[in-house]
Formats: structure tokens, C-alpha cells, sequence
């Protein structure tokens, strides 16, 4: 008897009439090159090499599958002095946006309708670059559609955070997109909490000129959700980009990012850590190209995954011909808490210069015996010991984080989540 095929979804739409016709002439045409990508590239499937790991049903289809409760804020950086945007259900709030000293603050729908606008040069474009060699249609579904997010123009040293905040409930279905662009010399840090929706499609274009610097701390949480995010990035000479994700509880993640060095000596580290309980699903698919001479990059992602929960980590080092003194490290590692978790990973080198120094590893264990026993022998309960062992394999990825202040609070915060488990 032949098996019966899976029936495929409803897929999503991937152009509207009424965004287009809001939108200016080079807006108009960015989206419908947007557009024509996406339905030339078609929406990705278990067959395509990048994600026979996940199954992209939940984002591709026209209906979002999920109802979700809202999410009382979890207060991370409450100590911490900041400069607050808020969205609800995918939207950003109608309130005023904050006044920032050395930094401009607007919103992605107002500045799509503006002739003349810095954004024209960045707004698609870094996505556009990141669909070669991988092709990434539901980045370019997000640059047709979008016109909810923020528009950041640094062009100083800020004095606190930029700290995005979102809620949402029911069957909200966010599609957001963040520009932003760090002048030469400007540095500022940019953190993301919350969730943008049930379901969510976030795009993040960032170029950072040469010797600037851009921290992104972001944390990924609420059960019922299907999260689908990209980060596409382009570094400057001298330039430092730094980006760490804390994941905990989401149904479905896949985290993209994708970046650039194109300027002498920059810097640029990817890292994360997950804590998976059950119906959990995390990918982290990271591409880092080196075109530039002396570049270093680092790739440090930590999963821990118990009850069934699976951490997909896919992460890929290019090389160009010329990119001679480049220093690339990656590694990826899960802890699993039992015999029902997974964590399948993918880690490439691919190098076409012969003076570089890089590295790749992946692991997967157990809780190790003789640090628990130690534990144990010293009074320690097993479930108190399994949570510090927890958090000492988690540290490596959070040390990645440049602002001690920042680091202690997401240490602070996985304490207190294992403690409620």
C-alpha cells in the first residue's frame, strides 16, 4: 500500500498591493525585486541542504498554527538605564520614540516614504548580498512585506542601550525589519526582549563603518511561538560586531545570520546559548565571509536539551582568495539531560587562502559523573547540581558578551529560570 504524501500548507503570501502603493519609487522597487526573488527561489523544504534539519512548515504557511497568552516582561535589565522602544503584536507603538544624544531613531514605515533617505542604500540590500551562495526566500517575503521596525543611524558613543521590548498574544503574525547603520567611530549596543509575535519574520540589516562597534544582546522566549529571524551584517575596517541570543521555551527558532567582513581587521563573534525543555526546536544557522586581510571571527553556541528537545546548529567559515592572517573559530556543543534529546550539527570550513588560522569543533555529552558526584558528596541536591553544571557549560557563551553588566544580568536571569524548573 503506498504511503500516503504529507499534505502541504497553504503558503503565505509574499507581495501586497497596499504596501507597495505606500511605499516611495525606490522603496516600490526594492520590494518588487524583493518579490521577484522570492518567487523565483520558491519557499525552502526539508529537501534543501540548509534545512533538512527543520521543517519550515510553520513559517511558510498562510495560517499561523499557534495561540499564544500574553507574556509578563521578564526583568532582565531592570537595573539597567536604557533608551525603551516597545511593539505590540508585531507593531511598533504609536507613542513618541525615544530621543537618543548621537544616534537617529525613526520608523521603518515613515522612512520607506521618503525620497531621499540613507536607508535606500541599505534597506534590502544586505539581504540581497546574503542570498548568495544560500538562497533565503522568507528574508526576501520580509523585504517586500515589511513595514514595521526601526531605523538607527549611530553616529556617536551612546551613553546607555537601545533596548527593543515586544508583547504579543492570540495569532499574531509579525513581520518586522530593522535597518541600522554605525557611522565611523560611533558604537552602541542594541538588545531585543519579548516577542514580536506568534509567529515572527525579523530581518536586522546592520553596516557598521570602519572602526565602529555594534553589540546586540537578544532574549528569545514564550512557548507558543514560531520564530524565524535574520541578522545580515557588513563590516568596515577596524569594525567590531558582536551579537549573542538567549533562547529558552520557544516551540520553533531558527536563528539566521549572516555577515561580512569586508574591511582590514575586523571583528565580528555569533554566539548563543539555548535551554530546551520538550516540544522545542532550535536552529542556529550561521555564514560568516572573510574578504578582508587579518580578521578574526567567532561562532560560540551552548544548547542545553532535555525531554525530547532538539538543537540544530548549521555554521559555515568562507575564506576568500586574499583574506590572508584571518583567525576563524567555531564551536558548538550540547548538553543533553537525557536519552530522548538531539542536537545535530553541520560545522564547514571552506578556505582559499593559505596564511590562515581557523578552527572548527562540535559535541554532544552527558551530565559528567564525577563533577556531579563531587557535587553530590558535598551536599549539594542532584537537581541543584545539574543546574550549576548547567549554567558552567552555558558561561563559555555568555563571556561573549562585552558589557560585564549586561553578561551578569543574563547570567542572573538563566539562575533564576532553572530554579523555577
Amino acid at each position: 500500500m503506498p504511503i500516503p504524501e504529507r499534505k502541504k500548507p497553504d503558503l503565505r503570501p509574499v507581495s501586497d498591493e497596499t504596501v507597495m502603493s505606500s511605499s516611495v519609487a525606490w522603496a516600490r522597487e526594492t520590494r518588487s525585486k524583493a518579490v521577484a526573488r522570492a518567487e523565483s527561489q520558491g519557499f525552502p523544504s526539508r529537501q534543501d541542504e540548509y534545512w533538512k534539519y527543520t521543517q519550515p512548515d510553520a513559517f511558510i504557511s498562510e495560517q499561523v498554527k499557534l495561540t499564544s497568552q500574553l507574556r509578563p516582561e521578564l526583568e532582565i535589565f531592570s537595573a539597567q538605564t536604557e533608551y525603551l522602544i516597545n511593539f505590540e503584536n508585531g507593531h511598533l507603538s504609536s507613542g513618541r520614540l525615544p530621543s537618543v544624544v548621537g544616534c537617529d531613531v525613526e520608523r521603518l514605515e515613515e522612512s520607506t516614504t521618503l525620497d531621499s533617505h540613507w536607508i535606500r542604500d541599505l534597506y534590502g540590500q544586505l539581504e540581497l548580498v546574503g542570498q548568495n551562495p544560500v538562497e533565503r526566500s522568507l528574508a526576501a517575503v520580509n523585504t517586500a512585506l515589511a513595514t514595521e521596525g526601526v531605523v538607527l543611524r549611530a553616529t556617536g558613543l551612546l551613553d546607555h542601550p537601545i533596548r527593543i521590548h515586544s508583547v504579543s498574544k492570540g495569532n499574531a503574525d509579525a513581520i518586522v525589519h530593522h535597518v541600522i547603520k554605525v557611522e565611523a567611530g560611533a558604537s552602541m549596543t542594541l538588545i531585543e526582549t519579548g516577542q514580536y509575535g506568534t509567529r515572527a519574520n525579523i530581518v536586522i540589516e546592520v553596516d557598521v563603518a570602519d572602526t565602529g562597534c555594534f553589540h546586540h544582546i537578544r532574549v528569545q522566549d514564550g512557548v507558543e511561538r514560531h520564530i524565524h529571524s535574520h541578522i545580515f551584517a557588513r563590516l568596515g575596517k577596524m569594525s567590531t560586531f558582536k551579537s549573542f541570543t538567549l533562547t529558552s521555551d520557544v516551540k520553533l527558532t531558527r536563528n539566521e545570520c549572516v555577515l561580512e567582513l569586508t574591511g582590514d581587521n575586523a571583528n565580528a563573534t555569533v554566539a548563543g546559548a539555548c535551554l530546551g525543555d520538550g516540544e522545542f526546536h532550535h536552529d542556529d544557522t550561521i555564514f560568516v565571509t572573510h574578504d578582508a586581510v587579518n580578521c578574526e571571527s567567532r561562532q560560540v553556541f551552548k544548547k542545553v536539551l532535555r525531554n525530547g528537545a532538539v538543537g540544530v546548529f548549521q555554521g559555515k567559515i568562507l575564506v576568500k582568495s586574499g583574506a590572508q592572517k584571518t583567525d576563524g573559530y567555531q564551536i558548538s556543543q550540547s548538553l543533553l539531560l537525557d536519552d530522548d534529546s538531539q542536537f545535530l550539527a553541520k560545522p564547514e570550513l571552506e578556505i582559499y587562502a593559505d596564511d590562515v588560522a581557523c578552527s572548527h569543533g562540535s559535541t554532544s555529552g552527558a551530565i559528567d559523573d564525577e563533577a556531579l558526584f563531587y557535587l553530590r558528596s558535598r551536599g549539594v541536591s542532584h537537581t541543584k547540581a545539574v543546574d550549576l553544571l548547567t549554567l558552567s557549560f552555558v558561561a563559555e557563551a555568555i563571556q561573549e558578551i562585552e558589557d560585564d553588566t549586561l553578561a551578569d544580568a543574563i547570567l542572573n536571569h538563566l539562575t533564576k529560570a532553572l530554579e523555577i524548573r
